[in-house]
């Protein structure tokens, strides 16, 4: 049989592998850590249970056909089900705002709290629906960098409708002309943290994000996010694909242009194909040291990282629920720190996750669990000990003032995860959760592509050579490559 190497064990390598077994591949994925999926894990300490990784999931149907390749039937591994609230979300002078997930609620709710014109809503709404329909098939579906997704009817329509993409406009000034209120213009603004961008730079094409959104809906995973990876873990082990943790991968091998194999810190591996899902930049300082490489991907702006406190709460509170935000005052301050001046805003917008609102089994009675993120710059060499104290205690202050508590008092554990942790766990870059920001319009086309242009038989996995981020983008990036790579 041909032989595959995947690198990493991360969502988008376990899924890659999935496909190339199916294709007749013998796979072999190699992990540093002890665990499968990357960013995907897990935390227990004293009594609670956190998701360490991505919080948010949608499009559960990406994964369900990755058991349904095999004939498998999904709910024998995994279960999940949809959420009626999106998100909660507050204002330091008061306003709160359930979003629902159906739209003519949501778009009802909306006119109410925010004094908007309902046929504003729904205008924005479909605007972004068309967007999205518009361009799934190309940015989300497809390689960029293949000459055959620009000659596809997909592509030829969404240029003849170039106009409708808001592609030459910020998605602050897409929003900014479409509402007044701004409080509801830094609801929308909100989307671009889902890829790791400003909004006062990514291009207005990413209003498409909030259709993916209320289209498919968010879900929770029974037993958490972890679950995701735990069960195409599971499968691939059933389908024959080979797993090696605690065995880093040193040195991808080529030979006369061509990836022949992997070289660990163990052993040598011969193959036919090597695919990497690790972060494109350690994958060329670290894994292809002797090949050209290339400079101008390399150094792209990354996006945000995040600063996370895990946090056992002694008390429930009703007024949240899975996930809620409480927002800065000044958006443009905080992005303008962010990716600007590489600080922390000192009035960050704090994301709060509660999987015990859905798995009562993740926390005490009568406790949740809190997962407590704020947007971060990458590492760049600050002194993260001291901006770990600082923002506990503006986040602490910040939580006092909306929910009219003290929480401090209440918090019986806690674990932090900076962006040199993540560095350090997951191989990416500075700690970019997404790899390469898409703060222009161009950064879509700028990231590198799923293969190599001058290395044969060598593929590329991941959030950081796909147009996006999160789960479901790491899904569809496995699933490009199944699509490029030849079968054996």
């Amino acid at each position: 049989m041909s032989h595959a190497i995947v690198i990493g064990a991360g969502i988008g390598g376990i899924a890659t592998a999935l496909r190339l077994q199916k294709s007749g591949y013998e796979v072999l994925v190699l992990e540093s850590n002890s665990y499968p999926g990357g960013k995907l894990s897990t935390l227990s300490k004293d009594g609670y249970r956190f998701d360490l990784g991505p919080s948010l999931f949608t499009m559960p149907h990406l994964v369900t056909e990755l058991f349904e390749l095999f004939g498998v039937a999904p709910e024998n591994y995994f279960s999940y089900r949809k959420k009626q609230t999106i998100c909660n979300y507050f204002w330091e002078d008061g306003l709160r705002f359930t979003a629902d997930a159906d739209q003519e609620a949501f778009i009802r709710n909306a006119s109410k709290t925010f004094e908007e014109p309902t046929d504003s809503l729904r205008a924005y709404l479909l605007q972004n629906q068309v967007k999205y329909d518009l361009t799934s098939g190309v940015f989300l579906e497809k390689s960029l960098h293949k000459l055959s997704t620009y000659l596809s009817k997909t592509t030829l329509s969404a240029l003849v409708q170039i106009k409708k993409l808001s592609i030459n406009e910020t998605l602050n000034e897409v929003n900014t002309k479409c509402f007044k209120n701004p409080k509801l213009i830094q609801y929308f603004n909100r989307y671009a943290t889902y890829n790791g961008s400003s909004p006062y730079q990514t291009p207005g094409i990413m209003s498409m994000i909030p259709d993916l959104e209320m289209r498919f809906g968010t879900f929770f995973p029974k037993g958490g996010m972890h679950t995701i990876a735990k069960s195409l873990f599971e499968l691939a082990k059933s389908q024959g694909v080979r797993f090696k943790f605690n065995e880093t991968a040193k040195r991808i091998k080529v030979e006369n242009g061509k990836a022949i194999g992997v070289v660990s810190e163990a052993s040598e591996y011969e193959s036919s194909l090597v695919v990497s899902n690790m972060d494109i930049y350690p994958t060329y300082k670290l894994l292809l040291k002797d090949q050209k490489q290339p400079k101008k991907v390399l150094e792209q702006e990354r996006s945000s990282s995040a600063l996370i406190f895990y946090w056992g709460i002694a008390k429930e509170f009703p007024e949240l629920d899975l996930h809620n935000i409480l927002f800065s005052k000044s958006y443009a301050a905080e992005f303008r720190s962010i990716f600007v001046t590489k600080e922390l805003h000192d009035d960050p917008t704090i994301y709060i996750n509660i999987t015990s609102k859905e798995e009562a089994s993740d926390a005490p009675s009568g406790c949740e669990n809190w997962f407590v993120m704020i947007n971060a710059p990458g590492n760049y060499g600050q002194d993260w000990q001291a901006m770990r104290k600082r923002a506990k205690e503006m986040i602490i202050t910040k939580i006092n003032n909306i929910l009219n508590t003290d929480i401090e008092p209440l918090i019986q554990t806690e674990h932090i995860i900076d962006p040199t942790g993540i560095e350090a766990s997951t191989s990416s870059f500075r700690g970019a959760l997404y790899g390469a920001a898409s703060n222009s319009k161009f950064a879509s086309f700028l990231r590198h592509p799923n293969f190599s242009r001058t290395i044969k038989n060598l593929y590329f996995c991941g959030g950081s050579v796909h147009p996006g981020g999160g789960i479901p983008l790491c899904l569809l990036s496995a699933k490009i490559i199944g699509d490029l790579i030849p079968k054996p």
